[in-house]
């Protein structure tokens, strides 16, 4: 009851006329950022943070937070209508949003999109409410063992939850693995299949890959129909964006479990809203979908949809109870409340009280602005798919080449976005998922450090991953997978 109370007084800061102001300006600015690929929250936050220097603490802290969690909403826009992520939770939107969005629905995508953002952002809100020290506190016994355990479970689980083949899916898990060892070692700072080139010592630049593989490679997939004619008009109308009683029952309980789910994920340190997305689309697997996931599923947007949301929502946990940001934009946060002479801690819910509940009701808040602006703007961007596709052609290109510059400043984001988008080409013409490529990418670096962490702890000895009970039960689970996936496949030659 005193967190209510607590909460309730947070209403009476966060729903001032300046701060309400601030919330709606975060969330226009979170949706338009983070449609736009190449800039993603890390950077919107950081860009925005001098803007907020003479506010009110409180209020810039509330305009930045809402800007953050928005950006969540605004990354599926430009996954569902052009197949290019806004940002790196966005990769797995693109997996049903554009196939649903080709099947004529492009504004219902959007809403269900919306609408399990909005869900899965509502249930990591109240569940930070009610415990978030006590989740900060959980988020702490996640070290370097138990980080790696559940790193190396995510990767081995991806190769087969990510296509129709378990063997592709694998491959392009070692190939994303693979790449992200390129740059320097993050333990020892030494240069790894950098080629003498200075540019590979950063490794490759996850934003233009992500483009590339993603985005251009569709532009060159593109090219033999572009002659093509769309025949979405009659279907782009503001009644054809709602859901009906139907839709909203798909998508609701994938939204609940990965709202819950995704919060979880988010309080752990590193794992981030990537992670979250990743782990919704996962379970889902698990459960029964009215169509195959990956053809277009209202119930696979969901998930992956609620899950990066409740993630950005429950990575406010540690922020604000032990001063741990979750991410680099949590990171940039955390300078911020610095920077405003608050010191994030346990200290931080009695000592600044007003502060602190002030911005966690002012996610509320954001989280339902957001959602208002989003579905005011869905008939407008659902145009987008009448541009005649020899038109589209140029445009997308266009946005993949300003994203690919963005992220890097310099044409190296550029090429590599080229090269990724020419590999991810062939990939989708040798039926190969990019999807498990891109996951790899960003939980391998978290694995690698984890995992050489967790060796320096033990002293090279693999057992301490038996000895550690989280770890424990993770590696129970990757034995259990191995194990039944084998054994189905065993089963599945049998019957032929």
């Amino acid at each position: 009851m005193e967190n209510i109370q607590w909460l309730l007084q947070g209403f009476q800061v966060a729903l001032t006329f300046e701060n309400i102001g601030a919330a709606t300006l975060g969330a226009i600015l979170g949706i338009l950022v983070g449609a736009m690929p190449g800039i993603g929250s890390l950077a919107g936050v950081a860009l925005l943070l001098p803007l907020t220097y003479k506010f009110d603490p409180t209020t810039a802290i509330i305009m930045l937070g809402a800007l953050y969690y928005a950006n969540m909403f605004g990354g599926a826009y430009s996954a569902i209508l052009i197949n290019i992520p806004g940002d790196g939770p966005a990769v797995m939107t693109t997996l049903d949003g554009y196939p649903m969005a080709q099947k004529g629905r492009p504004g219902a995508a959007l809403l269900v999109a919306n609408t399990a953002s909005f869900i899965g952002g509502l249930i990591g809100m109240i569940i930070l409410t009610f415990t978030g020290p006590a989740l900060a506190r959980l988020g702490l016994n996640f070290g370097p063992v138990e980080m790696a355990s559940l790193m190396i479970l995510a990767m081995t689980s991806i190769g087969w939850l990510m296509g129709d083949s378990v063997m592709k899916g694998l491959v392009s898990t070692a190939l994303g693995i693979i790449i992200a060892c390129i740059g320097m070692d993050s333990v020892t700072g030494i240069p790894r299949y950098s080629f003498g080139n200075i540019y590979l010592l950063g490794g490759i630049p996850f934003t233009p890959l992500v483009i590339g593989m993603v985005g251009f490679s569709k532009v060159i997939g593109m090219m033999k129909d572009r002659n093509a004619v769309t025949e979405l008009d009659m279907k782009l109308s503001f009644k054809e964006s709602l859901l009906s009683p139907s839709d909203f029952g798909r998508l609701l309980p994938p939204a609940i479990r990965s709202g819950i789910l995704g919060t979880f994920i988010g309080v752990l340190p590193g794992a981030g809203a990537t992670t979250g997305a990743f782990a919704g689309y996962a379970v889902q697997k698990k459960f029964k979908s009215k169509e195959p996931l990956g053809t277009g599923a209202i119930e696979g947007l969901a998930s992956c949809e609620a899950g990066n949301n409740a993630a950005a929502a429950g990575a406010f946990a540690p922020l604000l109870a032990l001063g741990i940001p979750g991410s680099g934009t949590g990171a940039v946060l955390l300078g911020g409340l610095m920077m405003w002479g608050l010191t994030p801690g346990p200290l931080l819910f009695t000592e600044q009280p007003e502060f602190t509940w002030g911005l966690i009701a002012s996610l509320f808040l954001a989280n339902g602005l957001t959602l208002l602006v989003a579905i005011c703007i869905i008939p407008f961007l659902v145009k987008i798919l009448v541009i005649p596709t020899r038109l589209m052609i140029p445009i997308i290109t266009t946005v993949c080449i300003v994203g690919s510059y963005s992220a890097t400043n310099s044409l190296y984001g550029v090429i590599i976005m080229f090269v990724a988008g020419c590999i991810g080409y062939i990939m989708n013409v040798c039926n190969y998922p990019s999807a498990p490529l891109i996951l790899a990418i960003v939980l391998s670096k978290i694995f690698e450090t984890n995992l050489r962490r967790a060796f320096i702890i033990s002293g090279g000895s693999p057992l301490i991953f038996f000895t550690e009970p989280i770890s424990l039960f993770f590696m129970v689970v990757l034995i259990l997978l191995i194990v039944l996936t084998a054994r189905k496949k065993v089963l599945d030659k049998s019957k032929i």
